[in-house]
């Protein structure tokens, strides 16, 4: 049996990758958390302008691994971006309530951004 965690994570992973902003929302809740080694807001539309960023950065997002539990998952990727890597390693651990994300913490290197 499928986790239905790890399918909607995947779900919006892989419209991430596709730089689709209209279909990330459909998978927020409205008090949605997110938290970065770079930075932290709350709410729907301050995580939809954050991850807009993070696809304006990248050329590609693959995803490499999933993993689900309840209501939580777990997202390995790796994204191409250019000036700082080919294969940019990242995790992400999404929250679940309600059926929609509502915490979305990532776990990356953070050293080659900061200023």
């Amino acid at each position: 049996m499928e986790n239905n965690s790890m399918t909607r994570a995947h779900a919006y992973y892989t419209r991430v990758g596709q730089k689709d902003v209209e279909g990330i929302k459909q998978y927020l809740h409205p008090d949605v958390e997110f938290s970065s080694p770079l930075s932290s807001c709350q709410g729907k539309d301050a995580v939809v302008k954050a991850t807009t960023g993070f696809m304006n950065t990248f050329k590609s997002l693959s995803i490499r691994a999933q993993f689900g539990a309840e209501d939580q998952a777990v997202i390995v990727y790796d994204v191409d971006i250019p000036g700082v890597s080919k294969d940019f390693p990242g995790v992400s651990l999404m929250t679940f309530r309600d059926g929609l994300i509502a915490r979305i913490e990532l776990f990356f290197d953070a050293s080659n951004f900061r200023v």
